[in-house]
């Protein structure tokens, strides 16, 4: 799956500010300006980061006289919403057809050791359904 965990409601550059922040844990505006490509300006990244606020998407604390912006959900209840919205987005809901795009995809990158990993998750999968 890709890195990239944000919501659909998001710009680009937001959806940067939010990567940016979900690797970190946490960081201040300086902190997420020099991670991200092509930075706009400082006012600009502090601009963005009150609409993802405003959205929802981050909060921030104070240390000293800065701030210092976190993520407001949780990088796992963010990974299982993204999976969510691209399976019923571009899958008609059906894990199946995303696991047979992936596999399409990157069939030829897989190790021995991916193959198994996957075999097992299945079995697995299969024996919590049971």
């Amino acid at each position: 799956m890709a890195k990239n965990l944000a919501p659909p409601d998001v710009s680009r550059r937001e959806r940067q500010i939010l990567d940016v922040l979900y690797r970190a844990g946490r960081a201040t505006v300086a902190e997420i300006q020099q991670a991200i490509p092509k930075p706009p300006g400082y006012s600009a990244v502090r601009t963005l980061l009150r609409i993802l606020e405003e959205k929802g998407h981050v909060r921030h604390e104070q240390d000293g006289a800065r701030y210092v912006y976190l993520p407001r959900v949780e990088r796992d209840r963010a990974k299982r919403s993204a999976m969510r919205h691209l399976l019923h987005t571009f899958f008609d809901g059906s894990a199946t057809q995303a696991i047979a795009a992936l596999i399409d995809d990157d069939s030829n990158k897989l190790t021995g050791d991916d193959w198994q990993r996957l075999a097992d998750m299945i079995e697995r999968a299969r024996k919590e359904g049971a």
